[in-house]
């Protein structure tokens, strides 16, 4: 089969191609700028152009796009006015999965870290997993990569219910907070799709839940109808196959636990920071475990894990004050990032937040209002756009409305002067959001420099 790729340089495209490629099939494909990426593909067989033209879309492939190729795209274009096959990215993974043991990780956030966790792990542990994971690895190590062994670990994105399109063996659920509401309608909506989810694993796999998350909890029940095997992790007692998670203890090494599932336990230890990644470690310890792996082996090897980009991500210090950068741009997760911040400085804490969406900014705005008051200084910037258009009476001022000590300024170089520039020794200060807002990191630790 024939297939062109658009953007096939990103981290969850590349792997797609790489996957294809290794099947036998004639893969070409475009990205916006040359990469080293593009050069790796070339070498592999793959066609590759820098730039998206009409003229590279063979007539008679398969065209594979992500959510964020629109149809003003000139090869997008063609193929629909060709009337060609257009796959989404999702379901070409999973037709270039072949029989791999698929592992699909879910939930409105925690993806990339859990991700990233099975995927060091096991690799680790000798198995040596292909993955698609939408952020870099620590060390540099990329998103995309083809391994040599039998497994496939991705993150299953629900943005846009493209998930479904997977078949995974096992899937992971790290929670189900109402998000993307612009795409789904309702909570309840939010909801079915993930247990339309837990339906599309193959018979006899393996749905793990943390059921210290409500929406996660309420997943494991009503998943039951499916027949599928359910395993689930936290805190509180649950009945059935249940990982019990005793011991937490956080210090500034990171974080670490006991964990016991019927006649298996371990010690969890994890350089990273935060309960919520700790919680992440034991959905990823489960994962290791129903493949066969040993319990104790599986949380050593829990221990290479060191982080992935953006999550908790240390870009600087200058005079004692340390930049932390940070993907957060969920209620919950801004809480849960804010509050591992508290628990790593004797300084203040400090922030610059991005707004990620109109649309999440107008349904969440008093929550992300709560959670950022975490913090002990907030700057909060205009709203990143992302794939929407810009809404009336929606930006970044609708979170301070509700806060009792943020303060909106919407340009983030002036945000980053101004969270700069009554700093302390000791202080932390993070830069956080899922859009542009990462290039802020530097303007602040060259501002605390002068």
């Amino acid at each position: 089969m024939k297939f062109h790729l658009i953007g096939v340089g990103g981290a969850g495209m590349n792997v797609v191609a790489r996957l294809l490629i290794a099947e036998g099939h004639t893969v070409s494909g475009s990205d916006r700028d040359s990469s080293d990426v593009l050069d790796e593909l070339a070498e592999l067989g793959v066609e590759t152009f820098v730039g998206h033209d009409a003229r590279h879309v063979p007539a008679d492939a398969i065209v594979v796009r992500s959510s964020a190729i629109k149809p003003v795209n000139p090869e997008y274009a063609v193929a629909i006015e060709r009337g060609q096959d257009i796959w989404h990215r999702s379901q070409a993974l999973a037709f270039a999965a072949g029989e791999r043991d698929f592992i699909a990780v879910a939930g409105a956030h925690g993806k990339t870290s859990t991700s990233g966790m099975i995927s060091v792990a096991l690799d680790t542990l000798d198995a040596d997993p292909s993955r698609a994971i939408g952020g870099h690895l620590a060390g540099g190590l990329p998103g995309g990569y083809l391994g040599s062994g039998s497994m496939l670990v991705a993150e299953a994105d629900e943005s846009d219910g493209s998930f479904l399109n997977y078949r995974p063996r096992i899937a992971l659920v790290t929670n189900v907070e109402p998000d993307h509401l612009d795409h789904y309608g309702s909570a309840e909506a939010f909801d079915q799709a993930f247990v339309d989810f837990a339906g599309k694993i193959v018979p006899g796999g393996l749905l793990v839940c943390c059921t210290d998350d409500p929406g996660a909890a309420r997943l494991a029940e009503a998943a039951q109808v499916h027949g599928v095997r359910i395993a689930t992790y936290g805190m509180k007692p649950m009945p059935g196959d249940h990982t019990m998670i005793s011991g937490v203890v956080s210090g500034a090494n990171g974080v670490e636990a006991h964990v016991r599932r019927g006649d298996q336990e371990a010690h969890i230890r994890l350089s990273v920071h935060g309960t919520h990644m700790l919680m992440n470690a034991v959905g990823a310890w489960i994962v290791c475990c129903d493949l066969g792996f040993d319990a104790a082996e599986s949380a050593s090897a829990l221990a290479s894990f060191t982080g992935t980009g953006r999550r908790f991500e240390l870009r600087g210090e200058v005079n004692g004050v340390r930049v932390i950068d940070d993907y957060a741009h969920h209620p919950t997760e801004v809480e849960a990032t804010l509050r591992t911040a508290r628990s790593v400085t004797t300084g203040r804490v400090k922030v610059v937040f991005q707004p990620h969406l109109y649309s999440r900014t107008r349904h969440f705005a008093r929550a992300f209002a709560d959670a950022l008051d975490t913090a002990d200084d907030i700057i909060v910037t205009s709203v990143y756009a992302a794939r929407e258009v810009p809404n009336d009476g929606v930006e970044g001022d609708a979170i301070v409305a509700h806060s009792h000590k943020a303060r909106y300024i919407p340009d983030m170089i002036d945000a980053a002067c101004a969270i700069a520039a009554d700093s302390n020794p000791g202080d932390l200060i993070m830069t956080m959001g899922a859009g542009s807002i990462t290039t802020v990191a530097p303007v602040i630790v060259k501002e605390l420099a002068q």
